[in-house]
């Protein structure tokens, strides 16, 4: 029989929970006790077992649940994991995990500090997709969004990715002729075309102010049911090249979203680390740096290995790994799969173009690809670094040294380098301007290539913004590292073919596909640092970094700190919000004094708590 206590702390246990719902007294494995009541005044129920409540809770941190059983208070605190109970933990990826650990309160702080420096940069859901289903209805298909759409990491005014996928009798000719001139009947349709002939088919519009990439693709099935997965490898047979590239946007978005173990912990990270690739300008697969999709494999690797750890941990996780990355192992999110389908996949064993990969991150639906094959040796060693930096800063922010919002901060480009590449595309109409920089822009990594081949050239950095001149013409700079010489000699390089290679590589393009017109024109420059001001204004090449202060107010520690850990006086009577408050630092420390084997009172025994028995 227990004496009269104001906390009983009591381990999950069947005999416990049998003794909890009847409510005349308590018990627990490793000894009985019984007490009334009417004396006890508060009880501290702490459940480790895979109850069905306890599996109810998803979220890997503490929960309350309170109850009013008479005069007697009862908090049950069910914390993940429990010293002794071995609770069964999913394999994720091809390896085991790297921690198990689940988050703390500062874990979750951080997060919520995180979530709120976003803000600023509009990281929010900012749109609902609503395609004019009935035309899509017209010709039996349906919708089906992927990329950052499907991810749930769109942001407001990006373009939405979304396939139409229709059953066996509908040709791609009924998608490029009688739905598209459905669409031309939509008032809420604007800027609508069709590019039938890319190697990825699409048309493209406008819909309530959001550009939409939709493309085609059918199924060998009489109709396409409401619940239709596509992740299944079957649907692959008997499909043309082009409605298997088209499928493969949505295959690989869905394969993602269901190997990650907690989504919405995936989601935040990758806003945040989306956020920080645009920031820190290493976002564009056309340039040679990552896309989309590769992100959303790199953090989805990163969930794996840490699949317990709140989005905080995971953007510095993040950091960790990659930073540390062996180059060009492959990142994989499962082991690849032959479907014999006789469909190209990414093996560096039979394919010797794979081999030359540098920084291979491969899709983990079939047919298992690259998304990474256009990196270069410049664009890796660029965001290696940042991933470094990325490190060093989420350091910071964990130690309390920084906020959030110096990860984001973005760099001086233009102070990095003493030597550019001006790269200027000019037209003589806006239309033909559009159509030429978006040819120009996607063969500037054939610049790089040539510059990098170059053999006093160590690292051609590409800034991924453009920037506009006069009417009409728009601007690109590469950053250039020299080699340094041993000899104090001048040496004189000659950059003249690098770039005259790459312009009649884009002329000779721009000729076959018949774009080129009068007007078009493609010039690249060598300039030094100080001559940059005859091209861009004063704010660009001055820009410095803002610095956010250090948010004021109370400073939270990472390691749990025992004077926070102090009750009240005995015989003071506590609400019950009071109580929850102080029952959370309590349960805090009932785990503390099981990982150590010992009693909670042995701890701090001047303390002044009140009386409290840690039955464990």
């Amino acid at each position: 029989m227990l004496s009269c206590c104001d906390f009983v702390v009591l381990r999950g246990t069947s005999e416990s929970r049998r003794s909890l719902c009847s409510h005349s007294f308590l018990s627990c494995s490793n000894g009985r006790a019984d007490a009334r009541a009417g004396r006890v005044k508060a009880v501290v129920h702490v459940d480790a077992s895979p109850w069905p409540l306890a599996r109810s809770c998803a979220c890997p941190s503490w929960k309350y649940a309170e109850h009013n059983i008479g005069c007697l208070l009862l908090l049950t605190v069910f914390p993940f994991p429990w010293v002794g109970v071995i609770q069964p933990q999913k394999h994720y990826g091809i390896t085991s995990s790297i921690s198990l650990a689940f988050p703390r309160e500062i874990d979750h702080m951080y997060t919520q500090k995180l979530i709120e420096a976003m803000k600023p940069f509009g990281v929010e859901l900012g749109h609902c997709l609503n395609l004019p289903l009935s035309a899509i209805a017209n010709v039996g298909g349906k919708i089906f969004t992927f990329g950052s759409y499907r991810l749930g990491v769109h942001t407001k005014g990006a373009d939405i990715d979304a396939l139409c996928v229709a059953p066996r009798h509908v040709e791609r000719s009924d998608f490029f002729q009688s739905f598209f001139d459905k669409l031309k009947q939509l008032d809420e349709i604007k800027d609508l075309r069709a590019v039938e002939d890319a190697f990825v088919p699409v048309i493209k519009f406008q819909f309530d102010g959001i550009e939409i990439d939709l493309l085609f693709a059918r199924l060998a099935l009489q109709s396409i049911p409401d619940n239709l997965d596509l992740r299944g490898d079957s649907h692959l047979r008997n499909l043309d090249i082009r409605c298997i590239r088209s499928l493969n946007g949505c295959r690989v978005t869905d394969e993602i979203l269901y190997l990650v173990p907690n989504k919405e912990n995936f989601r935040l990270t990758l806003r945040a680390i989306k956020l920080w690739a645009k920031r820190r300008g290493i976002y564009s697969n056309m340039l040679g740096f990552l896309g989309g999709v590769s992100w959303a494999m790199l953090v989805a690797r990163t969930c794996q290995l840490y699949p317990n750890a709140v989005a905080a941990t995971l953007v510095h996780k993040f950091f960790l790994v990659f930073s540390k990355w062996e180059w060009p192992n492959p990142v994989l999110l499962k082991q690849p799969e032959d479907s014999n389908l006789n469909l190209p996949v990414w093996d560096p064993r039979v394919n010797p173009s794979d081999r030359y990969h540098l920084m291979p991150i491969i899709t983990p639906a079939y047919p298992h690809q690259n998304s990474t094959y256009n990196v270069s040796t410049s664009t890796r060693t660029i965001m290696t670094e940042e991933f470094k930096n990325g490190l060093t800063v989420t350091d910071e922010i964990l130690q309390g040294k920084a906020e959030w919002s110096k990860l984001f901060e973005p760099p001086n480009f233009f102070q990095k380098y003493k030597h550019y590449i001006v790269l200027t595309a000019s037209a003589s109409t806006e239309e033909n301007h559009l159509e030429w920089i978006g040819l120009v822009e996607s063969k500037i990594r054939v610049l790089v290539g040539n510059l990098e081949r170059n053999e006093y050239i160590t690292l051609a950095h590409v800034n991924p913004q453009s920037f506009p001149g006069n009417d009409f013409v728009s601007m690109w700079f590469i950053g250039i590292n020299f080699k340094k010489m041993e000899s104090s000699e001048s040496v004189n390089i000659d950059l003249t073919y690098d770039i005259q290679s790459f312009t009649d590589t884009v002329y000779r393009q721009a000729n076959n596909i018949n774009m080129l017109k009068d007007g078009m024109k493609i010039e690249a420059t060598h300039v030094k640092r100080k001559q940059l001001h005859q091209y861009l204004p004063p704010e660009v090449l001055q820009r410095k970094k803002k610095r956010m202060s250090l948010a004021k107010g109370l400073k939270m520690q990472a390691r749990l700190d025992p004077s926070s850990l102090i009750f009240n006086n005995p015989q003071e009577k506590h609400t019950f919000e009071q109580f929850k408050l102080l029952s959370q630092n309590f349960a805090q420390l009932c785990v503390f004094a099981g990982l150590y084997g010992t009693r909670v009172r042995q701890h701090h025994p001047n303390s002044g708590w009140p009386k409290c028995y840690a039955l464990l």
